[in-house]
């Protein structure tokens, strides 16, 4: 019976870490596909990150079921216990991230009026890839109870904020020497901050992973500057 239980409770493990790989793996494709959408100004696409960020909410649900039942039936402790409250917490994260890149696809329809407005942005893919790997590597850390990697994650969220400080400073500029560009200018600063959260939360999954595979918190970082607001 132990063994039998043992067993199931290692599938159930399986079947969370695959959830929130899958749940992982889709939000990495919205940041990338919302990206391209705004470069190329596809439409269709953007409409489809949008779409697609249903089955992400619906993946969320079922690992919350999961968990509940996991913690119910088998009542884990010590590592088990912290990987089980660890994935409970980073779909939620995850689910915020799908979000953010839902954002940036709803604004390209926003920003097609003049295209010359993309010039002084130059940065956002750069940034959006930054951010995108990071949240690739997060989850990674998850899988592998990795916290060297979980870490790496977390010393990375300094670029994209860097990226967005730079973005931030270029679109302000080139809104005052172009007024009649401020309304998709202020469209892409809106896009700017969504990558910056990403990136934040990207940063969240890691510390979750370094706590659910050490034990032990990372000390608190300085969020200074945009990382700061909400």
């Amino acid at each position: 019976m132990a063994e039998h239980t043992i067993k199931a409770f290692d599938e159930e493990i399986d079947r969370l870490r695959g959830l929130i790989a899958e749940m992982g793996g889709r939000a990495e494709a919205a940041i990338e596909s919302a990206m391209i959408a705004l470069q190329r100004q596809d439409l269709a696409l953007a409409a489809q990150v949008v779409a697609d960020d249903k089955r992400i909410d619906a993946i969320e649900a079922e690992v919350e079921k999961l968990v509940i039942q996991v913690i119910a039936l088998r009542a884990p402790m010590a590592n088990d216990l912290r990987d089980v409250i660890a994935a409970l917490k980073i779909v939620g994260v995850v689910e915020r991230i799908g979000d953010y890149a839902k954002n940036i696809a709803k604004r390209v329809p926003l920003i097609m009026v003049n295209q010359r407005t993309l010039e002084p942005v130059s940065l956002l893919p750069s940034m959006g890839q930054v951010a995108s790997e990071m949240v690739h590597d997060a989850l990674n850390a998850f899988a592998a109870r990795d916290p060297d990697l979980a870490v790496a994650v977390v010393e990375r969220d300094t670029v994209v904020d860097d990226f967005y400080n730079s973005v931030f400073r270029t679109l302000v500029t080139y809104m005052v020497e172009n007024p009649k560009t401020i309304s998709e200018c202020a469209h892409l600063l809106f896009i700017a901050k969504n990558i910056e959260r990403i990136g934040d939360h990207a940063t969240n999954v890691a510390e979750m992973v370094y706590y659910a595979a050490t034990g032990q918190t990372l000390p608190d970082r300085d969020r200074g500057g945009a990382a700061a607001e909400e």
